[in-house]
């Protein structure tokens, strides 16, 4: 069995910390506001629609990059729209509230209020029409999970 040297360890840290740069600066410029655990809430619950681009790590894969490229070009022709962008770890603590498994993921929000997501990359095409048909849906509940839960007391079920 080899092990990897420390310095192969720092190496690859290294490379994501500066994929993981790279795709913040690209955002901003693009005038996303990135976002964390503790700013989430009060940017969402603005009024007016807002889009949340929750990023998976760039080293992972092209699709995170794909999306922070394809959805700032396609959002330009559109309504006043405020843009925010999770990074990897700050994504993955609010992904539960939204019951989406696909990464990169971006969500809608409507005065606070979820309205849907698009999960995955998609053609440009297709991203131009689903984000036009998203922002004519009302505010609804997210998804879940799909976590069964039981009250205590309650008979098991025997399918388990």
């Amino acid at each position: 069995m080899t092990t990897a040297s420390p310095m192969a360890f720092a190496s690859t840290a290294n490379l994501a910390a500066g994929k993981l740069a790279a795709l913040t600066e690209r955002l901003r410029k693009c005038g996303f506001e990135e976002l964390d655990n503790a700013s989430f809430d009060e940017f969402t619950a603005s009024a007016g629609d807002t889009f949340v681009l929750f990023c998976d790590d760039p080293s992972r894969g092209g699709e995170t990059w794909d999306v922070a490229v394809i959805l700032p070009e396609v959002l330009k022709g559109l309504q006043k729209l405020r843009c925010g962008f999770l990074l990897p770890e700050a994504a993955r603590l609010i992904q539960p509230r939204f019951g989406f498994s696909v990464w990169p993921t971006v969500i809608l929000l409507r005065d606070g209020g979820y309205v849907g997501a698009l999960e995955g990359i998609r053609d440009w095409a297709v991203y131009q029409r689903e984000i036009v048909a998203i922002l004519q849906k009302p505010v609804s509940r997210p998804p879940t999970l799909g976590i069964a839960v039981r009250a205590d007391g309650a008979a098991s079920s025997a399918c388990h």
